[in-house]
């Protein structure tokens, strides 16, 4: 099941100091098969992203790109790339959100849940910056339902939209709020809640998104306090019957069996740890004792990835299922009723011109497409979007830092849909679409204008395709030339 590496990489100071540390929790095999596999370099990983790529998008890309790939034993989407002529980050797909790059451990917290018999799930992910995690949900949900994607920072909030636009997302909230508060404000709501918690990252691999340095005792400490509070707040939150899945980055016991055995000796009786195993192609169990502190056996249940189990960076997943509903009533919550932010629904007489634009220039029934996904289209300013109706319906006054896609923008010269509807819903266009000649594409790929399409009206928006069907973006018709929409991010 494990991916063959090459190339051996050396060993930096945190690992060092990680490692001495840990290695008493393995035995002698296991800490030789570790040591053996740290000596080898992570392999890079991606999922493919369901709302945008077909079915086989990965063999496709394969062999467009020279890719050797390896399946991700424990997400049917997430793939290793053992090999490549072209690196993950430099193809067309990737920049418009067909896959997303990730370790392949993170993919396994969300393949804990049980999906089977969701409808249109209300979810929670209570730290959800920078978002792998929450595409990752909106992917097993179909995007339907809602998901909250709350994270504490604002200045991570960003980037969590970001990732979201990218990913096509419509049935997500954007939320910035202590974690610790959702359970107070929201008891017995829930059908599912994911807690990736943060972490010391010491999961004996550093990469961009974990990178590892050495962590004090005390840390380690307030850490866990925190990662105890969150969990708290999760388990809280979730319905009776629905699950938590509590992760981590890190190895360290104290941050993982040891917050689920105190959430055990706190609640008894109120939630159980499942067993991870039938989730799982190899066993990973839990620990129940480590440097002289003994766990409920229970915590074996919930799965330790050792990097050597799987060649993967170290992570810790446990899914909890809760028994009893909560005997406390909501808390308030700071509630602000939309509209207060500038938002006000569309009117009727523009929702009919902007029905008429998408039926004479792009050859869609824009009304069918909001109503099969569950969308009404809100605006302020000149932007308009598309906000999921269970919203509203569930969360109207909660305030938010991100809802739904733009649509587009009313702008001076016409409606421009935006890059990210047009990323998602693209292929539906009947009309308004330009394919450019295998000779344009590197260019427009950089960002540069092109020669006018001999009959585009000026100012009209087009979709914009290569010759194997690839969207590229938008242009606009402009007197000569086709002017290059793409975000300047993207380029």
């Amino acid at each position: 099941m494990m991916a063959k590496k090459s190339a051996s990489k050396p060993v930096e100071p945190p690992q060092v100091s990680a490692l001495e540390r840990l290695a008493p929790l393995l035995a002698e095999a296991d800490l030789a098969a570790l040591l053996a596999e740290l000596d080898q370099p992570l392999l890079p990983a991606f999922r493919v992203n369901p709302l945008k790529a077909a079915a086989g998008a990965a063999a496709e890309w394969a062999a467009r790109y020279g890719w050797e790939l390896r399946p991700v034993p424990f997400c049917e989407a997430g793939w290793w790339l053992a090999a490549a002529k072209t690196v993950l980050s430099q193809t067309i797909e990737h920049r418009m959100g067909h896959y997303y790059i990730q370790d392949a451990a993170s993919m396994l917290p969300v393949e804990l849940f049980d999906w089977d018999g969701l409808e249109d799930p209300l979810v929670l992910d209570l730290a959800a910056s920078p978002g792998g995690k929450t595409t990752h949900l909106l992917a097993k949900t179909g995007d339907r339902g809602l998901v909250v994607a709350n994270d504490a920072s604002m200045d991570r909030i960003t980037a969590l939209r970001l990732v979201l636009q990218n990913w096509g997302g419509l049935h997500a909230a954007v939320t910035n709020f202590h974690g610790e508060k959702f359970g107070r404000w929201f008891p017995d709501t829930f059908d599912r809640v994911l807690i990736d918690a943060p972490c010391s990252m010491q999961g004996l691999r550093s990469n961009e998104a974990h990178p590892m340095r050495p962590i004090s005792e005390k840390e380690r400490s307030a850490l866990a306090h925190r990662q105890l509070n969150l969990l708290d707040s999760a388990l809280r939150a979730v319905k009776p019957g629905g699950q938590v899945v509590y992760s981590t980055c890190t190895l360290e016991p104290e941050e993982d069996e040891g917050v689920l055995d105190e959430l055990l000796r706190a609640y008894p009786g109120k939630f159980r740890i499942d067993d991870l195993l039938p989730h799982l192609p190899l066993p990973a169990p839990g620990l129940t004792q480590a440097y002289g502190q003994i766990y409920s056996d229970e915590v074996a249940r919930a799965a330790r990835m050792w990097p050597h189990r799987y060649g993967t960076a170290g992570f810790f997943a446990a899914r909890l299922t809760k028994l009893a509903a909560e005997d406390e009533p909501a808390t308030p919550y700071p509630g602000r009723p939309i509209g207060q932010a500038g938002w006000q629904p569309l009117e009727r007489r523009s929702q009919g011109w902007l029905s008429r634009i998408f039926e004479d220039q792009y050859g869609v029934n824009l009304a069918e497409l909001l109503a099969a996904h569950g969308l009404e289209v809100w605006r302020r300013a000149k932007g308009l979007y598309a906000f999921p109706e269970v919203f509203f319906e569930r969360f109207g006054d909660l305030p938010v830092q991100g809802l739904g896609l733009l649509l587009g923008e009313d702008a001076p010269d016409g409606f421009v849909p935006s890059h990210e509807w047009v990323a998602r819903f693209g292929g539906l266009f009947q009309a308004g679409r330009i394919v450019l000649s295998p000779e344009q594409v590197p260019a427009w790929l950089r960002g540069e204008d092109l020669p006018g399409e001999p009959g585009l009206p000026p100012g009209q928006v087009v979709a914009v395709f290569d010759a194997e069907g690839r969207l590229l973006g938008r242009g606009r018709g402009q007197a000569n030339r086709l002017k290059n929409l793409m975000p300047r991010r993207l380029i």
